[in-house]
């Protein structure tokens, strides 16, 4: 198999020469370096590579060239090559440029020229676009593949865990296989297992019919059991707030371990694009936020459990102890809680037993592809909706967001609405919702009521995903921990009233900003009451947690 091509593109041969020479100096070895001295020739040059079926990787274009300039080049090349990296490099600071850049040709950075020395203004911004990438690229498939049918709800439930845990696998839909000879030679060979789908299929000849998840999880080498039984710091939880947490406090050379009972990066890591996260001007994916931060846990030493799921709190002196889904025990002087949320269900009649056969909660990514060419429906006014809308339309051939309120303003980022406007294959339907769904094996129709005229129409539906909302998972914690009504946990100052301490508080301090109705339990994220729902902000309380970790730990 060929190597990967990166490929830059400048007018002017010096400049083209001293960047070919750079880029070979360190990417020889994994990559195939290519050049063009024009937009029209590496257009060329990218038709040639895509008929022979080779990965390109990374384009680094010149932005002034005659005839075709980068951003007019850059295009034209996502339609060829749509998922390969795009940096632009440009002789000056040239902001217009830049934007347009970013807004038309999507690039992932620019760079300026002279970029001496490549080690410090060159290599660093490729080497991430690089990573990125390769966290994404499929080569012809030698690894774990897992058949399945596509409307199985366990089929679904491997493919999202798999995809949320970024493991590589190929995904093969038994419906297929009277077209597929690879499918077909596949059912052929495994014999009664395929009659007990989704069967997974490993690199070392091994298969597991209807596999469970910590099964899988183990053969794949994640870590399911802790090393030991006592940590300083326990977290639950693995989004954006707990694995900051994990970070800053492993980097403090507090011992850390992290539970997360599906996937680290949690509701966050489900999100098709993040646009507003400070310092990614051109936005990044869930998906990629997560990645970037489990790496950056275990460089710091974490001990990340998953999946595993926490299912009571103990507290015993110094010690709080946490049991686990598989009956093991762990202990900490300090619990940190951030579990975040889990989407609420839609309460209609049908749909709860197409969940996972047509009807999906926050899998945009999991289930983009086999969607490909079909209608799309989304339930949702929100940004976790308007941003699963606008990834299903690079998908679907039509996408319709079903609305309840009057409009998307009160609900949804004023630059997610603009996006959603321009984009023509997105339908918004306001003040419409759905009431009942109907399918044999699967959804196949829903009942959408429109409030203003009054009308309810069935239309044909295969594929409905639904974001209207969260709620906490916290039924565990209950008699340890206060929650309001709804289930999110207090803490800080609203755990007083009227000027006295929370019942049973055995100190005479008050409870920290973030400190939960027991010395020494903290909460942090969406799972406080009072929490912004933003992933930035979540990312700042499971930083500043560590400093009132530090303090609680210094006078136990």
């Amino acid at each position: 198999m060929a190597k990967p091509a990166v490929l830059t593109v400048d007018d002017d041969p010096e400049v083209l020469r001293s960047v070919e020479r750079d880029l070979r100096k360190r990417y020889s070895e994994k990559y195939r370096v290519m050049r063009a001295d024009s937009g029209k020739a590496a257009l060329d040059l990218l038709r040639d590579l895509r008929g022979r079926n080779d990965a390109l990787a990374l384009m680094l274009v010149d932005q002034r060239m005659p005839q075709m300039d980068g951003v007019a080049f850059l295009t034209q090349a996502m339609t060829i090559y749509p998922e390969a990296k795009r940096a632009m490099l440009t002789a000056y600071a040239d902001t217009d440029a830049a934007i347009k850049a970013i807004n038309e040709a999507k690039i992932q950075h620019y760079l300026l020229k002279p970029w001496d020395p490549p080690e410090q203004n060159l290599y660093p911004v490729l080497d991430d676009l690089l990573e990125d990438w390769l966290a994404d690229y499929r080569p012809p498939f030698t690894g774990l593949r897992v058949l399945g049918d596509r409307w199985s709800p366990k089929s679904f439930e491997l493919r999202d865990f798999l995809s949320r845990n970024h493991v590589p696998f190929k995904w093969m839909d038994a419906e297929a296989a009277e077209r597929d000879p690879e499918i077909r030679q596949t059912i052929d060979a495994i014999g009664e297992d395929a009659k007990h789908l989704p069967v997974a299929l490993f690199q070392d000849g091994t298969r597991m019919a209807e596999p469970k998840q910590t099964d899988v999880a183990e053969k794949i080498g994640l870590r399911t059991r802790a090393q030991t039984t006592f940590y300083q710091v326990l977290i639950v939880g693995g989004g954006p707030a707990g694995l900051a947490a994990a970070v800053y406090g492993a980097s403090e050379g507090l011992t850390t371990v992290m539970v997360e009972r599906e996937a680290p990066g949690g509701q966050a890591g489900l999100s098709s694009r993040i646009e507003n996260y400070l310092g990614f001007p051109s936005g990044l994916s869930g998906g990629d936020l997560a990645r970037r931060a489990v790496a950056q846990a275990r460089r710091f030493g974490v001990e990340i459990i998953s999946p595993q799921e926490a299912t009571s709190v103990r507290v015993d002196g110094p010690y709080r102890f946490v049991k686990l889904s598989d009956g093991s025990e762990l202990s900490c002087h300090a619990l940190l809680l951030a579990m975040g949320v889990q989407w609420r269900k839609l309460d209609v009649p049908g749909l709860d037993r197409f969940t996972g056969a047509g009807v999906y909660y926050g899998a945009a990514s999991t289930e983009a592809m086999s969607c490909k060419d079909e209608d799309v429906y989304v339930v949702g006014g929100a940004n976790s909706a308007g941003q699963a809308a606008m990834f299903f339309s690079r998908y679907a051939r039509r996408v319709v967001m079903l609305v309840r309120g009057p409009s998307l303003s009160s609900t949804m980022s004023h630059y997610l609405i603009g996006q959603i406007e321009h984009t023509e294959n997105i339908h918004v339907e306001v003040n419409s919702s759905v009431v009942e769904a109907f399918g044999d094996t699967r959804l196949e129709e829903i009942a959408v009521h429109c409030t203003l005229s009054g009308e309810t129409n069935r239309v044909n539906v295969s594929s409905l995903f639904i974001f209207i909302g969260a709620v906490p998972n916290t039924n565990w914690l209950d008699s340890v921990v206060e929650r309001d009504e709804k289930g999110f946990i207090l803490s800080g100052a609203e755990l007083k009233r009227n000027g006295k301490q929370p019942r049973g508080w055995p100190l005479e301090r008050d409870p920290g900003l973030l400190e939960t109705s027991v010395p020494g339990i903290f909460v942090v994220g969406d799972v406080r009451r009072g929490s912004v729902k933003r992933v930035a902000s979540g990312v700042g309380e499971g930083s500043i947690a560590i400093q009132f970790v530090h303090q609680y730990l210094g006078n136990i």
